[in-house]
This record gives structure tokens, C-alpha cells and sequence, in this order.
């Protein structure tokens, strides 16, 4: 038998008083996106014709994520942080705006105020003697399609067993291990050495882990590289790139790869490259310029300062 109440005037009604759009204390803004959530959850539960007990194990689930402190987690892994770069993009375009360097999702484990270097930066305490050597580098141009000097490059990336520090539960890594500011030389170029890292998955047992398995689905990312770049007169771009080869670039549960963010990765073995990077052995190499837009009307229409992220 099916039962659908949604409709009836005094559901619709309680809608209004239960999103407080019955007063005039409160936050007009609040009270339009919770009367939409509501109605919505209200309807899924009538036609989908979902019980108390599915009800109740959702709740309990919420419990579980908030405690493990995962929706940050779950956020990527559920699409909703690609669909608002989807939507960011249709914005843009709307405005005329392009983006040579795509935009793609922060991630939850960024940790803010990592030590400041001028033009290059090592990344790595070298306990990571597992990882491969890398040094990356590229040029941050503006808007104008001039380098920028003085842009602030930050970087971060996890270790080859995928933990990042500050989150790393074996406590190995030192306080901003594999994370740095670099502020762009006089010509607009970054460079920094670390090692190749690995990807990685989500915690095991974890409400994330259990919920994408209900959904049939894994919980495993590529191999990447996280940037904000940032510079005078232009918008903060986040973004990430995938490590060349990494099975997984097209099989992320994080939905965060995107055209244009998986470069190429040379192998360097040749004296010559090796002695001026400063090196004792062969090296990956990775090249990425990056690109960044003008603000809109004296704004960055993009940034996101209400996230809340971690603080060392």
C-alpha cells in the first residue's frame, strides 16, 4: 500500500513553521534553504516509502560520520565538491570567463600555515625513503598572460604509505611534512623537490568506507598533488594533479580528476639533469604551469574563507 502525505496542507504548512518562515526573528537566507532540504527529505521519504528503521540507521550513520569527523570526506566521495566546481564552471562561462588551468576540489586535509620559501621549497623530510625523487616546477601567469612574481604557490601532498602529516595516525612525520608556501621568483616560476606520492583510501571500517560500500562502489584515489595559488588582482585557484600511470586517474572515488590536470612525468637518469638539480640518482620531473583569473569586478567571486580547515 502506498501512502504519500507531502502534499497534504498541514505537511506543507508544519514545512513552513519547522523552517521558521511563520516568524520574523532568524536568518531569512537559513530559513529558505532549510524549508527546501525539509520539503525535499519529506518528499524522499514518502516516495520512496522509506521505514523508521531506514530512517534511524541514517541518523545513527550521521552520528558516526560526524564523530569520525569525515564529512569533509564524504563531501567528495558522495560527488557534491565536483558538482559545485561543475558549477562554478557554468558560471564562468556565463561571464565570458575561461580557465586555462582547471579548477578541482580541495580535498579535506589541508592544513594551513606551512612554512614560506622564495622560489623553491623541499617538501620532504627525507624519512620517506620508499618515494621516488621529484622535482616539480612551472610559472604562474596571470591573467594577462604575463608571469607572475610574487604569486604564493601552496602544496601538499601525501607520503607513499597515503598519509598526510598532521593526519598521519603513526605520528612518523614531522609538523608539515610534504607541505609548503612558495612564493614565485622574479619570473614567475615555483619549483619545488619532495618525492612521488602515492594514493590512498579511505580509512577501513570507517562511516565513508561502510556507506560507498552499501553503494558498491571503493573508496580509493589516485596518486596527487594538491595547489591553492593565489596572487594580487586575481582569484584564488584550487586544484590538484594526478600522477602520470596511476591506474586509478579515471577510477577516482573523489571524482577530482579533470582535462588538463595529469602531466606528464619524465624520468631523468642522465648526469647532466641530475648534477644541476643538485641530486645523487635519477629523478621524476613534472612540469605544470599555471594559469589564473582576473577577479570579477573587483571580487573573487570563487573563494570559499566560511570552509573551516585544519590548523597546526
Amino acid at each position: 500500500m502506498t501512502v504519500k502525505i507531502h502534499d497534504r496542507p498541514d505537511v506543507q504548512a508544519f514545512l513552513k513553521e519547522l523552517s521558521g518562515l511563520n516568524n520574523n526573528d532568524g536568518n531569512p537566507r537559513m530559513k529558505e534553504i532549510t524549508h527546501r532540504l525539509m520539503s525535499d527529505l519529506f518528499k524522499a521519504i514518502d516516495d520512496l516509502d522509506i521505514t523508521p528503521d531506514e530512517y534511524w540507521t541514517g541518523i545513527a550513520w550521521l552520528n558516526d560520520l560526524g564523530a569520525a569527523g569525515q564529512a569533509g570526506l564524504i563531501s567528495p566521495g558522495l560527488g557534491l565538491d565536483h558538482f559545485i566546481d561543475e558549477r562554478l564552471d557554468a558560471i564562468d562561462a556565463a561571464l565570458g570567463i575561461e580557465n586555462p588551468t582547471p579548477r578541482t576540489i580541495e580535498g579535506p586535509l589541508y592544513v594551513a600555515g606551512a612554512p614560506v620559501a622564495q622560489g623553491f621549497a623541499r617538501l620532504d623530510d627525507g624519512r620517506d625513503t620508499d618515494g621516488q625523487t621529484l622535482i616539480m616546477h612551472g610559472t604562474v601567469y596571470g591573467s594577462d598572460g604575463r608571469p607572475l612574481p610574487g604569486a604564493r604557490v601552496e602544496v601538499w601532498h601525501c607520503d607513499t604509505r597515503g598519509f598526510y602529516s598532521h593526519f598521519d595516525p603513526t605520528g612518523l612525520q614531522s609538523d608539515f611534512n610534504m607541505r609548503r608556501t612558495i612564493v614565485a621568483d622574479e619570473n614567475g616560476r615555483y619549483r619545488f623537490q619532495s618525492i612521488l606520492p602515492s594514493g590512498y583510501g579511505v580509512p577501513p571500517g570507517s562511516p565513508t568506507e561502510r556507506l560507498l560500500t552499501a553503494l558498491g562502489r571503493h573508496g580509493q584515489r589516485p596518486a596527487h598533488i594538491h595547489f591553492f595559488i593565489s596572487a594580487d588582482g586575481h582569484r584564488k585557484l584550487t586544484t590538484q594533479i594526478n600522477i602520470e600511470g596511476d591506474p586509478l586517474i579515471d577510477d577516482d572515488f573523489a571524482y577530482a580528476t579533470r582535462e588538463g590536470l595529469v602531466p606528464h612525468v619524465v624520468e631523468r637518469t642522465d648526469e647532466d639533469s641530475i648534477r644541476a638539480n643538485g641530486l645523487t640518482g635519477p629523478f621524476a620531473e613534472i612540469s605544470f604551469d599555471i594559469h589564473l583569473t582576473a577577479l570579477v569586478d573587483g571580487v573573487d567571486n570563487q573563494v570559499n574563507e566560511q570552509r573551516r580547515r585544519a590548523a597546526a
